[in-house]
């Protein structure tokens, strides 16, 4: 277990490392210009859009530079933490603080009017206030964390379960944000501050500033995942074995609580306090649909965040009038809807094609044993044909059901028609798979016969469905567990595992038959 664990730990490490490489490359990315426009879409003055595809993806317009790196920096650090949120079970918890740094947002964006003087008498200075980043994350953390401390100590201290303490802080602290942002649009520079944006999101409104401030938090994301992976991995997973080896859960906890809000914080200005969580949860919700390692889990998340957050900075580049983060949103919708119908493992329509697939292959499989007993009644050599009629008695179905069947086999290479089209005959794959359906029915009845003492009238609909999914190893095992193999319980001769496999014009009944019918 030691070893499966370091394994782990390795891996999830090395992919943290490849993370913060491509941090640090964004970083790198980001050239400071003196001017840059208001919003991306003043930048494409192109009618085609052709034409401002091709402007976008040059990024040499500073705004767009911005924009898409602040957006890569949403998908990394969102990416990252939405995966430990959501194998938490913890995604309603996202959604709270998302909401609730809103008033910290509010007072954060206050603040930055009042002077040193005006501290002392609790005035600020309207004129003077702007959209200072550095304040407004602060305002936002502490209001997070603030958020954070009232749900823990309503479920401590009262019978409040954590979802309706979560529910009660969300809805506590989002109506005292609006109430604040509410106030601040009255304000003279209240309209021209770009704090609405904080709302539905807008990554042209990201400046040179707010970009070192996502940056620097992205980094720290990257670092204290790369440093502490296995630790959060094992307390995701197992809190009991974390407690029994005394890590410290509650402040590995916390900390990753704290974490979570500075990634709420940066998130706001591109996607916006409503949709925010769904960035923190859609990504790694559509990473969980396609693995179930947490290191690819990581990287898939970052990758879909990554691509969700320029689609959305793309398609608001394209159409100015529409604001960036319900598009981000969108995007990542649509990533998991990929993952929900077609992902290979828990697909809807994946699954919807393999039941039907199993079906079909169930009942070609049906009909070969169908045949087989047919050739085991009347004594035949498998060479010998068998009529539709004879089939269709044996199946209990209608000679167009049997036909329809017989075609299915046939483009399948397990039978060949005869001229007249009313009579088939098995090729050699088809007469194997037909004694191995017959084999595994038998065996499986002789085990719950000599094994489980279950009465031999009893065993039939059992053996129906074990059939169709016993493989050669489990056959082998049962054979060496059973005495003896040679007939079922009702004293009909069972196909060997080797005269299956002998050549077909040698693999005919014989004297035994092979049994009469199951």
């Amino acid at each position: 277990m030691n070893q499966q664990r370091q394994t782990l730990a390795k891996r999830g490490l090395g992919a943290v490392h490849a993370l913060g490489l491509l941090a640090v490359f964004s970083l790198l990315a980001v050239v400071p210009e003196s001017a840059w426009p208001a919003k991306i879409g003043d930048v494409a003055e192109e009618t085609s859009l052709g034409q401002q595809a091709i402007r976008f993806f040059s990024f040499r317009d500073p705004s767009v530079r911005y924009a898409v790196i602040g957006s890569v920096m949403l998908g990394i650090s969102c990416g990252l933490l939405g995966c430990f949120i959501v194998v938490r079970k913890m995604a309603l918890v996202g959604d709270t603080l998302s909401h609730a740094v809103l008033p910290g947002v509010a007072l954060g964006f206050l603040f930055s009017g009042v002077s040193v003087s005006g501290l002392l008498d609790w005035s600020f200075d309207v004129a003077n206030i702007t959209k200072n980043p550095s304040l407004i994350f602060c305002g936002a953390v502490v209001a997070g964390v603030a958020g954070t401390f009232l749900v823990n100590t309503l479920k401590q201290t009262t019978k409040i379960k954590e979802d309706s303490a979560l529910g009660l802080t969300l809805a506590s602290f989002f109506a005292v944000g609006i109430c604040l942002l509410t106030m601040i649009q009255d304000l003279p520079t209240g309209n021209k501050s770009g704090i609405d944006k904080f709302m539905f999101g807008q990554a042209a409104a990201i400046g040179e500033d707010d970009i070192r401030l996502m940056t620097g938090v992205t980094l720290l994301i990257v670092v204290v995942v790369f440093l502490f992976y296995k630790e959060l991995l094992v307390t995701s997973f197992d809190a009991g074995f974390a407690r029994s080896i005394a890590l410290p859960s509650q402040w590995i906890h916390h900390g990753l609580m704290l974490l979570v809000a500075f990634a709420v914080v940066i998130a706001l200005q591109a996607v916006g306090v409503v949709l925010v969580s769904a960035m923190l949860i859609t990504p790694a919700a559509a990473a969980y649909l396609l693995t179930d390692r947490m290191h690819r889990m990581l990287l898939l998340a970052v990758g879909f965040g990554v691509a969700s957050g320029v689609i959305g900075a793309f398609i608001s580049f394209l159409k100015p009038n529409i604001p960036t983060g319900p598009c981000m949103v969108l995007g990542a919708s649509a990533v998991f809807a990929v993952a929900f119908f077609g992902g290979p493992r828990h697909g809807v329509m994946t699954r919807w094609w393999r039941h039907v697939s199993r079906s079909k292959r169930v009942q070609r499989e049906n009909t070969l044993k169908a045949m087989f007993q047919v050739l085991e009644r009347r004594d035949a050599q498998p060479e010998e044909s068998v009529s539709l009629k004879e089939l269709a008695e044996r199946r209990r179905e209608t000679l167009d059901e049997v036909s329809g069947q017989a075609q299915a086999l046939k483009q399948h290479g397990f039978v060949t028609l005869h001229e007249e089209g009313n009579k088939i005959l098995f090729t050699p794959s088809g007469w194997q798979l037909a004694c191995t359906i017959v084999r595994n029915h038998r065996l499986w009845e002789l085990y719950l016969t000599n094994e489980a003492n279950i009465a031999p009238d009893h065993v039939h609909d059992d053996a129906e469905q074990i059939e169709h999914v016993l493989g050669d190893d489990v056959v082998r095992e049962l054979e060496r567990m059973l005495d003896d193999t040679t007939r079922d319980p009702h004293g009909r001769a069972i196909p060997g595992f080797a005269d299956i496999h002998k050549p077909f014009a040698t693999a005919a009944p014989g004297p035994s038959g092979y049994g009469r019918s199951s």
